[in-house]
């Protein structure tokens, strides 16, 4: 189990959404430090936090917040991206390469840039935020259904690689949450304030896995009770949905 009480935190896109969501429920459940990993060098840092320049996707800039950072004891592997486009049937043929980038590749950076400081500070504790797009093949939106599921997997693996150092792996799954990346997502939509909170509920209780939301827990039931009905379900929201950009 891990204590967020005294920990010092690392929160990747922490400027908006259920990054910033994250910083502040780790600050009043009286985290010691949060950093605040932020791409856009005009974004402040959320109040209470300390600012990291931080692109997950550029190598030097990982290497820097690692050389920063060496307190770390809790990571939050946040960041991510979502192209809303078709994964074959697709004009932009990059956006896919993109997903990946972030959502993988990035908090696959993240994940061995901080793994050896976690080890020389007792071992401590990684937090990814990935989607019910992980666990579930979600045909209308391929691309970051596909990164997603390599962060789910990364997951795993990391857990078994880093077990003999104590470090303790938490996947966030989430939903339907109110997001500018949700922004295009019609329906119900949870708050990310309640996602964070349920999250670390997670973490503390010592979690390997966390559906954060209803709609988490409804669609990865509702598949692995019948995989097959599920998928063509969600192939029929490709064929209605009509997509646009988040703003």
């Amino acid at each position: 189990m891990s204590r967020i009480e005294g920990a010092v935190a690392l929160v990747t896109g922490a400027n908006r959404g259920v990054g910033l969501a994250i910083v502040e429920e780790l600050l009043e459940r009286g985290a010691a430090r949060v950093y605040a990993g932020v791409r856009d060098p005009a974004e402040p840092a959320p109040p209470g936090s300390e600012r990291v320049q931080l692109d997950i996707t550029d190598r030097t800039q990982v290497a820097a917040a690692a050389a920063e950072c060496g307190d770390v004891t809790l990571l939050v592997n946040n960041a991510g991206y979502f192209a809303n486009q078709r994964l074959v049937l697709t004009d932009d043929d990059e956006a896919a390469r993109r997903e990946m980038e972030v959502n993988y590749f990035g908090t696959l950076a993240m994940t061995r840039a901080f793994a050896p400081i976690l080890g020389r500070n007792g071992g401590g504790t990684i937090v990814n935020v990935l989607s019910v797009a992980a666990v579930v093949p979600a045909a209308f939106m391929g691309g970051y259904s596909t990164s997603k599921a390599a962060s789910h997997y990364l997951s795993v693996i990391t857990r078994a690689e880093l077990e003999p150092q104590g470090t303790q792996v938490t996947a966030l799954v989430l939903g339907s949450v109110d997001t500018r990346m949700a922004s295009h997502v019609e329906g119900n939509k949870a708050n990310p304030r309640d996602i964070a909170k349920v999250g670390l509920d997670g973490v503390e209780a010592g979690a390997s896995t966390v559906a954060t939301d209803r709609m988490a827990i409804d669609a990865m039931a509702a598949h692995a009770a019948d995989p097959e009905t599920f998928e063509r379900q969600l192939a029929k929201l490709l064929r209605v949905a009509t997509l646009r950009a988040p703003g």
